[in-house]
């Protein structure tokens, strides 16, 4: 009778690697099409709200915690260049399943109400490009629905299929803003627009403009959020240890710098107040810049936008999986590779039968706040990770990040994700809920692994 390590071993040996196919150019566009994603369309409104005139300085705050935990990430990456992130780097820092197990739910869960929130956005946009009259119940849900379906598709067709659909939507969605910034140049220039307004504060009388930033910015990092799923697309990228640091730095950069112009463009031509009311703020700064611009546009580009953000989610939590079935911290199935298209066929099948579940039932509204929640909670664990894995020596030559700025960037999204912030009372209690039921898929995986194992 053949050991049981040894036939584990042979199953390894067999397994399908998946597939590198993406190099600087893709990566970079994948990096910026994440981050760019579906926040901007609909967050600077709410950020005016909190903050006032000054609406860009949270962005531009946002963009800097982000930076500064990118760098623990480019460390991690190029020491460890495999699928999973921060899951990963968590596994190996701490080596407690119950704590890897849940920075990889609070990823994926990041990852799949970011994409079924995008999947709804991306029927009422439809519905709307298309005035068609889907209503609010069964319409849109099966256009959500048949949206994710395809989303699997691309996703199971292969990595390169998908790269190259995301350069295509990457290019539209970043079109949009880049409208957004020139109709904001073309008003200012021709005497329009208010730009006394960007030194303006809304600060609660008696209470410090300090808070309403800090308020504002946990709110806005959700627009600075996505160049961590890149990292999980390692083991697919060409080269990683070499291109990761260059990439990911120039693609924070790019859309941290679109972020602040676009909140200047926006703020300087419609009033704080103008810009909060509503869903759709950037479109009342086309209005406002540019009457004759024809809005039905907007809704194409604002379609084509939550459509990357729903494929990049889709294949960063796919891959999350894969990569945390080969550590042993979920079942080896997850980890299943197909033969001939060398993509993680059961882990896109399980991440898209979560999402066909949270667009039935989920009302994901509000869930923007508690994503941000949850990855800034994983930020801190990975920017301490970063510091416990230093003795943890590889062969090979890596990007090191200087021990002040993962020690800075734990301590300010430790702070952004404390109520010290003034984040809303409502992403405690959603991520509570989560989190309550990641508690419970630990304990049935951990004891269902105990029994098998004894």
């Amino acid at each position: 009778m053949a050991d049981p390590g040894t036939q584990d071993s042979t199953e390894e040996r067999e397994q399908p690697t998946l597939n590198r196919v993406i190099g600087p150019g893709l990566l970079l566009l994948f990096v910026v099409g994440d981050i760019l994603g579906t926040g901007v369309y609909a967050l600077t409104g709410k950020v005016a709200a909190e903050v006032g005139g000054a609406v860009w300085l949270p962005f531009l705050v946002a963009f800097v915690v982000a930076l500064l935990t990118a760098f623990s990430y480019l460390e991690l990456v190029t020491k460890y260049p495999r699928a999973a992130g921060a899951a990963l780097y968590t596994h190996k820092a701490f080596g407690i399943h119950f704590l890897t197990f849940m920075v990889t739910f609070a990823v994926m869960c990041s990852g799949l109400t970011s994409a079924s929130s995008a999947a709804k956005a991306f029927a009422g946009n439809f519905a709307e490009a298309f005035d068609l009259s889907l209503g609010e119940g069964l319409g849109l849900t099966a256009v959500a629905v048949g949206f994710m379906t395809l989303i699997a598709l691309v996703n199971f067709r292969g990595v390169g299929e998908s790269v190259k659909v995301n350069v295509l939507l990457t290019c539209v969605e970043l079109t949009g803003l880049l409208i957004v910034i020139c109709i904001g140049a073309w008003a200012l220039g021709g005497g329009d627009g208010d730009l006394s307004r960007l030194t303006e504060f809304n600060s609660p009388p008696g209470e410090s403009a300090f808070f309403s930033v800090t308020a504002a910015t946990a709110l806005a990092f959700f627009a600075m959020v996505g160049f961590e799923d890149s990292v999980n697309m390692a083991e697919e990228t060409k080269d990683p240890v070499r291109i990761f640091p260059k990439v990911m730095l120039t693609g924070l950069c790019i859309t941290g710098l679109i972020y602040v112009l676009v909140a200047i463009s926006a703020v300087a031509l419609v009033s704080p107040e103008d810009l909060s009311e509503g869903d759709a703020p950037l479109l009342k700064v086309v209005s406002a810049g540019a009457p004759g611009f024809p809005l039905t546009i907007f809704a194409f580009i604002t379609m084509f936008a939550v459509a990357n953000s729903a494929l990049i989610n889709m294949l960063m939590a796919s891959r999350l999986l894969y990569g945390m079935a080969n550590e042993r911290v979920l079942p080896k199935i997850l980890g299943k590779v197909h033969r001939t298209r060398r993509t993680p066929w059961v882990g896109i099948i399980f991440t898209t039968l979560i999402a066909f579940g949270l667009i039935w039932f989920a009302d994901l509204t509000a869930l923007g706040g508690t994503t941000a929640l949850l990855l800034l909670c994983v930020f801190t664990i990975v920017n301490v990770a970063v510091l416990v894995l230093r003795r943890d020596r590889v062969e090979h030559k890596h990007f090191k990040a200087p021990t002040a700025i993962p020690v800075i960037g734990a301590v300010a999204c430790a702070y952004l994700a404390s109520p010290l912030s003034g984040r809303a009372t409502a992403d405690y209690k959603v991520a509570g809920i989560l989190l309550v039921v990641g508690v419970v898929l630990w304990a049935i995986t951990y004891f269902t692994r105990r029994r098998h194992t004894a």
